[in-house]
């Protein structure tokens, strides 16, 4: 009798399976569930170990602080060669998990200079080229994209550029649990996840809270500097920091700003120009 018409038959034991596993309890595809479940938790167990021992971690601050609406979205990417070196080589002396444990000595860790927070930097390029044409400013520049992160450290490394640290993990825990008050000279936040969906607003970062807590980390007269191709997020950018009785718009129609000369023009950025989209600048200064 041909086994495939025989409707009592067993479903054949898959490759790599051992024959001495009961067949009971197997699912759908042939396996048994105690080499699925056994599957599961070493995925699970390497999902929680660091992909580059000694640089940074996957979930830094764990469950120290309480859940939250997060405000970003971790993007998974291939890391190249050269980001891994960099990661590997580089991260014990210029970068930091975002653990929530401790408070930065911001004088201490740029050498005294003075220190600008960056949310946020894709690939880096652009943070890169501002501290060139600024190394008298240091730049603490927060994202979870590790690619971005090793690509970072390379550039770095690359231009001999000495006043950039690179943060991993949420840049709310930073603010709230890890720098003083008015310890940052500077705050920016370029192209940040407009979210677009209006369900999803709630995950924008500009937003009062936020703005609150940011004006006890800035000095008297540190800038806010955002900017956003996202029309929408724009004009909530705008109504939010108008609003705030602690920033003040350092445009004297109380519009947008032109773009400074400081902000590079970033490959993203040229890519919706010539889409059409209209890049709004905002600078609001801490009174």
């Amino acid at each position: 009798m041909n086994p495939s018409t025989d409707s009592s038959a067993q479903p054949p034991v898959p490759p790599n399976v051992p024959t001495d596993v009961p067949t009971t309890g197997r699912t759908s595809s042939g396996i048994p569930d105690e080499l699925r479940a056994a599957s599961f938790e070493r995925q699970r167990r390497l999902r929680q170990e660091p992909r580059f021992p000694g640089g940074p971690a996957i979930d830094p601050a764990g469950s120290h602080h309480e859940r939250r609406i997060r405000s970003f979205q971790p993007r998974r990417s291939r890391v190249t060669p050269g980001q891994e070196d960099a990661l590997l080589r580089l991260w014990p002396k210029w970068g930091l998990d975002i653990d929530g444990q401790h408070v930065l000595d911001l004088p201490e860790l740029f050498d005294g200079l003075p220190a600008v927070l960056e949310i946020g930097f894709g690939m880096g390029e652009a943070t890169a080229q501002m501290a060139a044409d600024d190394p008298g400013t240091g730049i603490l520049a927060v994202d979870v994209h590790t690619p971005g992160q090793g690509n970072l450290l390379r550039l770095a490394d690359q231009n001999g550029l000495s006043n950039i640290r690179v943060g991993n993990g949420d840049a709310i825990i930073l603010l709230r649990e890890m720098l003083k008050p008015d310890s940052l000279d500077g705050l920016r936040v370029y192209f940040p996840d407009p979210w677009p969906k209006k369900r999803h607003h709630k995950r924008r970062l500009i937003q009062p809270e936020f703005l609150d807590l940011v004006a006890q980390r800035l000095k008297p007269g540190a800038v806010i500097h955002c900017a956003t191709d996202w029309e929408p997020y724009a004009e909530q950018m705008l109504e939010v920091l108008t609003a705030h009785p602690l920033f003040e718009n350092t445009q004297a129609d109380g519009g947008y700003a032109p773009r400074p000369a400081f902000r590079p023009l970033t490959r993203f950025e040229g890519q919706g120009l010539d889409k059409g989209h209209v890049v709004h600048d905002l600078l609001f200064a801490r009174r």
